[in-house]
This record gives C-alpha cells, structure tokens and sequence, in this order.
C-alpha cells in the first residue's frame, strides 16, 4: 500500500497528494484541518501534477489559508464586486484601499479606515477573542503609516435573561459572552491608549450561539508618509517585528470560515489568538517612527494566515517573489513544526521591509522601543513564495495560483418574509413606555461606555455619553479633534439593525447606512466615507447567500444615493450555530467631517422654553420596531430609505448648525421619537412637551410615537432663532423643552405625562 505521508526533511513531511483518489483527497484536508473542499483539492492536486512533484505539509497548509473564505472572500467576491465595489467618491476625495482606507482630510493629512470581525474567536473566548480582535484592527491602521486615534466596538449577543435551559450545549450564555467581551475590549484599548469612542450594543435571540465582535479603527496619517503592504524592490529585506510566534491562532482563518458546533469549544480552542497590549503599544510607536524617518519599503500587519500571508501577499501585491528562513524567526516555545511557524496566527507581529542599507537603522528603532525586530528573509525577482528551514527548501509555491484563490457564483434562493401588518389592540401607552425604556436594546449603555477611556490623547471632542454629569445620556457620534493646529474634525458613528434585517435584508442594510448618515449629520459633520463589516451565515446554504445578495444591493443604493463611498470592510460569514444563522447583520462604520469642532452640536437639551422640531416625515413602518418587538408582534414593513427626503434634512440641518441655530439633536431610530425626546431630556434634565398631531398626519398615536421611519431627527431651537431656522430647515414645530416632565398629547389629550426623572431611573439602571 502506497505510504500516504513520507518524511521529506527535518519536521517535514510529503504528502502525495498527485496519486490520491478522491476520498483521499477528503481525507487528507479533514485530517490536516486544512477546510479544502474537494474541488478545490482536485484544484490544488492538478497544480502539482503540472509542477511534477508532491506537495509538502507545509505548502498545502499555505494553501489552506489563502484559499479560505476569510483570506480569499471565494463566496462574497462576485457580490462585493458588482455591488460595493466601485462606489466613485466625489472628486475632491482620493481613496486608497488596501489592509485599509486612506481618505483625504486636508491638503496635507488623511484618515485611515478599517473595521473587521473576530466573531468566532470571540464566542469560544470572549475575553481573548475581543481583544485580540483590537489589536487586528489596529494593526490593519498602522500598517498603511497610520497613527491610531480612535476605536469603535459594535457587538451583538443572545438576550442576557435567557435561561440556562435554553442555552444549547457547547454554547456559553450571553451573560458571560457580554461580560467577557466588554473586559477584553476595555482592557485592551485602554492599554494600548487609543480611547474607544463609538459602537452600539445589540440584543437578540439570533446571536445565542454565535455572538458578533465588530472592531474599527480610525487614524490619522500626513500623506507624505503612507505607506503600502507591498515590497519595494528586488533585494529588499524582510524583518519580522513584535510579538513571538507560538503555537496559538493555528488554524485561525479555517476556523473563522465554518460554522460553530457543539464540538467547536473543545476542538478549535487552539485557533483563538492570545493578545499582549503592552508589546502593541510601543510597537505602534516603533513601527510609525521607522516610516516617519522614511526607512521602510513596505510594511503589513501579521493577520490571517499568520506568515504565510504576510510574506506571500506584500510579495505578489509587487509582482516579486520572496524568501524566508524559518530558523531566524522568533519563537515562543521549542518544537514548532515549520508548519505551524508558517501559518500560526500569533499577535502583535507586523511586517517591513527594508533596503539593505537601512537594516540597521530600522533594527536600531525597535531596539529603542524595546520591540523584538529580526531580519527573517529577502525579496527576488521571481514571481514565487519560499521558505528555508535547516539550510534546506520546504516551500516553493507559485504566486498567483496561491493569491488568485477561487471564486463561487453561489446559488441563492430569496425566502420571503411576512411584511403585512399585524392586527394589535393598542397597550397602555404608559406601561409599554417604560418597558422600552427598560428594552436592554435601549437601555443606557453608560456601564459599558464607562469601561472604556474615550478621552486618552486628548483628541475626543464630543464623548459618547452627552450632557449633565452624573445624568449624562447618549450621543450619536463622537467628534475628535486629530490635528493640533487645526479646528477641523471627525466624526465617527455605527448602526445596523438586524432587527430590520432579519425580515428585509435590503431595506435593512440600506437603513444602517441612512442612520450613520443621520448619526454623523446630528454632530454637525458631512458624511464622507463608509466602511462595512458584512456578518451572515452560512454562504453554501442558498437562503443565506441570498440574503447576503439583497444586503449588498440595499448598501449599494443607499451609499450611491448620498454619494458617499465604501473604503474599507470586512465578509464574516459562516456565522451560525446549532440553531440556526445570525440575522443578516451589515455593520456600518461612517466618518464625517467637521469643519470647525468649535460648532459640534450635541444630544442634551439645553433650555428650558427652546422648541423642538421634527425633521423628516414619519411613516407606519413598524415592522422591526421594538414596539412590536415589545408586543411581540412579527411582520410589518420595516422602515425604507427614501433619499431625496434624507439629504434635504441633512442639507438643511447642516446650514442651521453652521449658523449656530440648532442648540441639540438627536436622530430617531430604536423606539421613535418617544425614546429620542426622553434620551434628550435625560441628558439636559429636563423635559419636553409635544403634540403628536404636528408630528405626523392621520396615524394612531401610538405609531407617531414609536415608528422608526429613517431620515429623521428631533431638533432643539432656540425661541430666538426660530423664524431663521424655519427659513433654513424644512421642519415641524411639534413642541418645547420643559422643565421636568415627558408629556405627549394627541387630539387636545395627554397620551403620556410622566415625570423625567422617573423615567430616567428605569432607563439608566435596566442594564446594569
């Protein structure tokens, strides 16, 4: 019988694959974890046949990473390319795309962009998982010459009250997810020093066993120093630089692109990466200065597929091929395979290269960091990946077929979702009011805002929670001040409902992007770009990828009608559990501009006799409401995104504000305008008086109150300044700021008159 694994060299081994039938080919990538389809090991087997030889272990394991849906997005690419692909930015901005966006700020800076996923990792080990998935994105930052400024943490989770019952095997209850997650984002950024600036914090039944860790970073970079994640030239050296390469993160990519089971616990534990803070934050430093002094060719972070990738990608991104001498790479125990040096996912490691000259240079910055940096290869003229171990050949792979991956036009089959209304008798206005309040997807998230330094460098303008001290309630975007000597701004929002997704993922995507929008304009920023973080489910189940279609087109019309384009995203898919997929769930992160943080507006009333104007119209468009969620109601039609309307509210808030004619505002979104006036009178302690029938025509009070219609915000003027206002804003008069009380009449009747205070209790203590 013909010997399947032969030794090839010192902790080598041959695989002979040329000769396998096709169980063996299933064999081999089940037994080898390599995630490889049979098609695509017949791929890789042809391949081989053309070169005339057998692979070694450690080349099908290149393969492995590569060719995963998390490196090489074989099942969102087709989608991604026809939909938000290719969104042209207006004129005055120029776009970089690569491990980030790099955007026009000024003549002389941009920003940088990126936002990702460590959803897997962090449903095994939320602690580790979460703040490893920092330290990603911020590597992804620095990587293109970036100095990281702020980051942005949207998480989603099962219902924190489910019962342990109903938790499946294998799976940890949302309690100790959320618990976890929290501390190992807290910990990490704050340790690290980038403050945590913006996010939002999802409740539903969808995420029980496979919650969502989204992480974004925003930078600040002169354009003079970016640089890119490709080698220079022929000759250049490579230095590996930071954190030690162990055993964790094996496998890491496989494991991130297939579904969890009840076995995942136990068997990928090895997959999930273990974060060090304390090694990233002099390494930001080391790493920045190195290409401030214009010492490096190239530089790119150790992400997915650990050094596999790395090398590989910065190679071919430059048509040039590359070497690399595993016994010169750092490690953090004896004995690792050279396989598992050539794909460990270990953190706090980045990649440069350098011109021979200027090896030691860069060497000599890392040394006054106290950072780890060593010469571990060279660039060629060849379009093709080696590696050396023990003075011997063990990787020799061809570039392109490596990079170029596969592709699937997967077939996808759209489920209809029930959007008729439901019949309902109309509840105590007063009890089901609380009761949102109480919603934990309304809830104050201050517990968690607070675990988080906002403010460290100084820069953060407008903070996440806005208003009175000690009564603070929250803002809709955090506007920081990134240059010293210039007033102008950023501005940094999320949204996405699954709630909205769940039953149309179209209308659901597009409504995440008009509520970044909405976030950014309500801070008094024009929105200027968009990056994406794409979860869903299981892409080989048609229904899936269906949904994942319908989300990209909702994103493509919604960025295309405000002109604003995506520089940055990330595809998380395989996101499902034993029970089931997540809701479809593309997060937005958006950035706007501010041209004078001096004039930012926030979400606290100020005065007590201002009046208070809905911008927007207000439709019957409960479906996915947490009103119905509340009533639990199912079906409706969920709120759509009608443009021209948006971008005429936009337009004229952003005048008023430049006027100094909008004291605060807020957008409208979970729990309609009952829940924007109430988040508003809590941070100003004060209250609002309004009529519903100004708000809205011919609907029941109980829609005027709850409906969650996009394109919406509630507007704080002061008495003064209203006629201006009025000519500047096409608005509705709908009411004043009080003194204490939330009262909302209807017909000459006060539907709601509930003390502030009272309501600010239940709201700011359901959480905790």
């Amino acid at each position: 019988m013909k010997q399947l694994y032969r030794p090839y060299s010192d902790g080598v081994v041959e695989i002979d694959l040329v000769g396998a039938d096709d169980a063996t080919l299933e064999r081999i990538s089940k037994e080898r974890v390599l995630g490889l389809s049979l098609s695509e090991m017949k791929l890789v087997q042809a391949h081989f046949k053309k070169e005339g030889r057998n692979p070694r272990d450690i080349e099908l394991e290149a393969f492995a990473q590569s060719w995963s849906e998390h490196c090489c997005y074989k099942s969102s690419r087709p989608v991604l390319k026809r939909t938000v692909f290719g969104i042209e930015a207006p004129q005055n901005i120029n776009v970089i795309s690569e491990d980030a966006g790099v955007v026009d700020f000024d003549k002389d800076h941009a920003y940088v962009v990126g936002f990702e996923s460590h959803n897997h990792p962090s449903a095994l080990d939320p602690y580790g998982g979460s703040s490893t998935g920092v330290g990603g994105i911020l590597r992804d930052v620095v990587c293109m010459g970036g100095q990281p400024i702020a980051l942005t943490d949207p998480l989603f989770f099962g219902p924190l009250n489910i019962k342990d019952k109903e938790v499946p095997e294998g799976t940890k209850h949302p309690r100790y997810l959320f618990g976890g997650v929290v501390s190992g984002i807290a910990d990490y950024g704050n340790r690290v020093g980038i403050p945590t600036v913006s996010g939002q914090v999802t409740f539903h039944k969808g995420y029980v066993t496979n919650c969502l860790v989204n992480a974004g970073c925003v930078g600040i970079i002169r354009k003079s120093n970016v640089i890119h994640s490709r080698v220079g030239a022929v000759g250049d050296i490579y230095i590996m630089a930071g954190g030690r390469t162990g055993r964790d993160g094996i496998h890491g990519v496989s494991f991130a692109s297939a579904q969890l089971d009840e076995k995942s616990d136990e068997e990928s534990r090895p997959a999930v990466q273990l974060g060090y803070a304390n090694v990233k934050e002099p390494l930001i430093h080391a790493c920045l200065e190195a290409n401030e002094r214009g010492l490096l060719t190239g530089m790119k972070d150790f992400g997915g597929g650990g050094l596999s990738c790395v090398s590989a990608e910065m190679a071919h991104s430059a048509k040039l091929g590359g070497v690399i001498d595993l016994d010169k790479v750092p490690l953090k125990e004896e004995g690792l395979s050279p396989w598992e040096i050539w794909v460990s996912e270990s953190q706090e490691r980045m990649m440069v290269t350098v011109k021979p000259e200027n090896v030691e240079k860069v060497l000599e910055v890392f040394r006054f960091w106290d950072v780890e940096a060593t010469v571990v290869g060279s660039v060629e003229k060849s379009n093709r990946i080696r590696a050396m171990h023990k003075g011997k050949e063990v990787l020799n792979l061809d570039l392109e077929f490596l990079i170029a991956g596969v592709s699937y036009n997967r077939p996808a089959v759209y489920l209809e979702r029930d959007e008729s209304d439901p019949t309902y008798k109309t509840p105590n206005l007063s009890e089901i009011a609380k009761k949102l309040l109480a919603n934990p997807n309304i809830a104050s998230k201050e517990g968690v805002i607070r675990r988080y330094d906002h403010e460290v460098r100084g820069s953060t303008i407008i903070k996440p929670m806005q208003g009175a001290i000690n009564h603070s309630t929250h803002g809709d975007a955090a506007v920081l001040k990134p240059l010293k000597d210039s007033n102008r701004g950023l501005a940094i929002a999320t949204s996405v409902n699954p709630y909205y997704c769940e039953i149309n993922p179209y209308w659901g995507a597009a409504s995440a992007v008009d509520e970044a929008v909405r976030n950014l304009v309500a801070v008094g920023a024009a929105p200027h770009s968009l990056a994406d973080c794409l979860n869903f489910g299981n892409p080989e189940k048609t229904d899936r990828m269906a949904d994942f279609i319908k989300a990209c087109e909702g994103l493509r019309y919604a960025a295309v009608a405000y002109k604003v384009p995506y520089v940055s995203g990330n595809v998380s898919l395989y996101n499902e559990g034993t029970t089931g997929a997540i809701p479809p769930t593309p997060s937005i992160l958006a950035v706007g501009i501010i041209e004078d943080v001096r004039k930012a507006v926030t979400s606290d009333l100020k005065k007590a006799g201002n009046i208070l104007y809905l911008v927007g119209n207000t439709r019957k468009e409960m479906g996915g409401s947490q009103y119905y969620q509340e009533l639990g109601l199912t079906g409706g039609q969920v709120p759509i995104v009608v443009p021209e309307e948006t971008k005429q509210g936009m337009d004229g808030l952003l005048s008023a504000m430049k006027k100094s004619l909008v004291a605060s505002c807020h957008d409208l979104s979970d729990g309609g305008l009952f829940v924007a006036a109430c988040e508003m009178a809590f941070g100003g302690k004060l209250g609002v008086k309004i009529n519903l029938d100004a708000a809205a025509e011919n609907l029941p009070a109980d829609v005027t109150l709850f409906s969650e219609s996009n394109g919406r915000w509630l507007t704080e003027v002061p008495a003064g300044k209203t006629t201006e206002f009025e000519k500047t804003v096409k608005a509705r008069r709908i009411g004043v700021v009080s003194e204490s009380r939330i009262v909302f009449e209807s017909q000459g009747k006060k539907v709601l008159d509930e003390d502030a205070e009272a309501l600010y209790g239940i709201w700011s203590n359901a959480l905790r």
